[in-house]
């Protein structure tokens, strides 16, 4: 049965594995798996590092699979002004600031329910974000957020091949 035949139950991952981007859609991959035995559960890749405009979109998009977020957790020195809690879709998302480096984002639903998702920096090419994106929704993935950055060439302190952020169509949903 399908998880929304039963309300009061969380939502899984989703199954799906592409779904069209829209202008202004966060750029968000899930795990595809209901087993969430690697070390992350995700990806984003944020357009910015102005989090009040880009965590609405990620919020958005997750609850839409996930069901209701209630925490972020969050480095705030990777991060222009970071606010204690924001108001979306009607709801108060509380944002903790904790030292877990600028490379992952902790998603919290219900009490006790938590997702690690890798954050791809803004600047990264985009065949450098879809390749960090890729390895870390593998469902066997057992490498540390920071080390697929410096991989795929996407971290900030170990620059790939542009500094500057890419002009993209695709990333920006007029493709």
């Amino acid at each position: 049965m399908a998880d929304s035949e039963f309300p009061g139950l969380p939502k899984l991952l989703p199954d799906a594995i592409h779904r069209a981007v829209k202008p202004g859609t966060a750029l968000v991959r899930l795990e595809t798996t209901h087993s969430r035995e690697g070390l992350l559960d995700g990806a984003w890749w944020p357009r910015s590092r102005d989090i009040s405009r880009e965590l609405p979109g990620l919020i958005i998009a997750l609850t839409e699979h996930l069901g209701p977020i209630t925490r972020i957790g969050l480095d705030a020195s990777a991060w222009d002004e970071l606010p204690t809690r924001l108001v979306i879709d009607d709801r108060v998302v509380h944002i903790d600031s904790f030292p877990t480096g600028d490379d992952t984002v902790l998603i919290t639903r219900g009490d006790n329910d938590h997702f690690s998702v890798l954050v791809v920096p803004p600047q990264a090419t985009p065949d450098a974000a879809r390749a960090a994106m890729a390895r870390a929704v593998r469902a066997d993935n057992i490498t540390q957020a920071e080390q697929i950055l410096i991989d795929t060439g996407t971290n900030p302190a170990h620059p790939g091949p542009t500094e500057n952020p890419p002009t993209d169509p695709e990333r920006d949903g007029s493709a």
